[in-house]
């Protein structure tokens, strides 16, 4: 069992970057496939189809950055019998987190993408909203880069 150890505490660090990045995969192809539906509406009614929709698509994107940098955080701390199971749960707990904010951040891209086709206004309150959503990934990093382990 003592040989286990290191390697269930790392399993904490690949889980916070790979939570993340599935959460930011969900969010990023919601938002992609709501920003494809508004472009063909705009189409249908010879409007312009709006390029700006692609930065509401990319806003999930950075969440896995964020587990990244988590990720190598708790790679540079050694594994031991006392901190495994918290790098571990740090990991899971840290890493679903971030990417449920990828995620819900993605469902309000969508819905920005179909309200900003559709008016051509609100760009700036949608991306007030989009970094609100963000800023719950910004405080599980800040907060586990602040962990002892």
């Amino acid at each position: 069992m003592e040989s286990l150890i290191p390697m269930w505490g790392n399993f904490g660090a690949i889980a916070v970057m790979t939570l993340a990045a599935v959460g930011s995969a969900a969010g990023v192809g919601v938002a992609g496939m709501a920003a494809i539906g508004a472009w063909k509406k705009c189409y249908v009614q010879n409007k312009p189809a709006p390029f700006l929709l692609v930065g509401f698509v990319g806003a999930p994107l950075t969440q896995t950055i964020y587990g990244y940098i988590v990720m190598n955080s708790l790679l540079g701390v050694p594994t031991t019998p006392a901190n495994f199971m918290q790098k571990l749960a740090a990991g899971i707990a840290g890493g679903a987190a971030i990417g449920m904010s990828a995620y819900f951040q993605g469902k309000g891209a969508a819905c920005a993408c179909d309200s900003f086709a559709e008016t051509g206004k609100g760009v700036a309150a949608d991306f007030i909203v989009l970094g609100m959503t963000e800023t719950v990934a910004l405080f599980v990093m800040v907060f586990l880069l602040t962990v002892k382990f």
